[in-house]
């Protein structure tokens, strides 16, 4: 180890639209299309029916709550987020989209409030109001300063790695990628003359391969490539055969340091593979699903923030803190003890086939090891 580290900061879903949008200072337009629900407000309605009233509209901090000390006080070199919602007023509703995200770009505010270094967009929500929604929020977000990844109006803009540097000449690239199995329409691949997503149809060994390649050339001595992936159901802690191969498949060719997965609502197994971080999946971080019923077995009020310390010479993971939260109000809050624990047990468990085990690392941390055996890959 060089001695030279650099901490990523990252989490899974955030998801501003809806019912989060409609709490903010500035609430877009209401209407939903689902089949159960016709008005975001009703989602608000939902969560205060188990969470107590909300004085809305709240400050743009709100649904970050004491998420944004633990970061403060951690001080990340850089800061990823999966950004799971559209950032525009068009109203033209994805037909053949379910569910659809959108937040007023009034209320971006809310985003800046966490300082995220990247944005990665490659996912299932990015084009729920179209091609002019997914135009107006590449403007809004480079309008207020903010870098993305997966997502362009062209095909070499959405495979371009967002570049971060983190002083002394290091950098910290982020390529983002979305796959059909967390429900990216096949059509909302970005083509060289069409907006679109960082898509990819197959998890194949030969795309990691070409992925780690390019990343490759892009890489400098002492940068840290993250790639961030967009893939798998939304429940369930199995991890499937192509997922596991993909990941391998990237750190086996070079040039990736970390592969950082979501889709997922809740947290799923986490591996170090060849002393490199692989995340399968970071759950939800902020969304109104407080009041939804199902699933719940899964727990998915409890939330994450992985702080990873990664050598920035080997790319070798040295260090990876997670702090859980508690969604309430669709506001997060440190978790209390109790459910520190439970969610300490569930990925130990669920991390032990892939060689890692999950411990308390004191202060309401949880901390990742290796066990000296070898892994195993996972079978779903």
């Amino acid at each position: 180890m060089s001695g030279e580290k650099v901490t990523l900061a990252l989490c899974g879903d955030v998801m501003l639209g809806r019912g989060v949008d409609q709490i903010l200072p500035c609430p877009g337009d209401p209407e939903l299309r689902e089949a159960y629900m016709r008005d975001a407000r009703s989602y608000v309605e939902l969560v205060e029916a188990v969470s107590g009233r909300i004085d809305a509209p709240v400050g743009f901090s709100w649904p970050w709550g004491e998420a944004l000390e633990v970061l403060d006080e951690a001080a990340p070199d850089v800061r990823v987020v999966n950004l799971e919602t559209s950032v525009t007023r068009h109203g033209g509703f994805d037909p053949g989209k379910g569910v659809n995200y959108r937040m007023n770009p009034a209320n971006l505010g809310c985003l800046g409030a966490a300082r995220p270094d990247v944005c990665v967009l490659a996912n299932n929500h990015v084009l729920d109001f179209g091609r002019r929604g997914l135009e107006e929020t590449l403007d809004s977000l480079a309008g207020a300063g903010l870098r993305t990844a997966g997502a362009g109006r062209s095909a070499d803009e959405a495979r371009r790695p967002a570049v971060v540097p983190v002083g002394g000449g290091r950098r910290v690239l982020v390529l983002s990628v979305g796959t059909p199995s967390s429900g990216i329409p096949a059509a909302w691949a970005a083509r060289p003359d069409r907006p679109g997503v960082n898509f990819l149809d197959r998890l194949t060994p030969a795309a990691a391969t070409g992925i780690a390649a390019r990343m490759r050339e892009a890489k400098r001595p002492g940068d840290v490539v993250v790639v961030s992936v967009h893939w798998g159901s939304n429940w369930g802690y199995g991890v499937a055969r192509d997922q596991v191969a993909f990941a391998h498949a990237l750190v086996d060719a070079g040039g990736v340091d970390v592969v950082h997965g979501h889709s997922s609502h809740h947290p799923r197994p986490l591996e170090v593979y060849r002393g490199k971080l692989v995340l399968y999946g970071c759950g939800d971080f902020i969304d109104d699903y407080e009041g939804v019923e199902g699933f719940e077995e899964y727990r998915d009020e409890l939330r994450l923030l992985y702080l990873a310390s990664v050598d920035a010479d080997t790319g070798a993971l040295a260090e990876l803190r997670m702090v859980p939260f508690r969604s309430s109000g669709m506001r997060l809050e440190r978790a209390d003890a109790a459910d520190s624990e439970w969610m300490r047990a569930v990925l130990d468990r669920v991390s032990r086939e892939f060689g890692v085990r999950v411990g308390n690392g004191g202060d309401g941390m949880l901390t990742a090891r290796a066990e000296e055996r070898p892994a195993r890959g996972h079978t779903p």
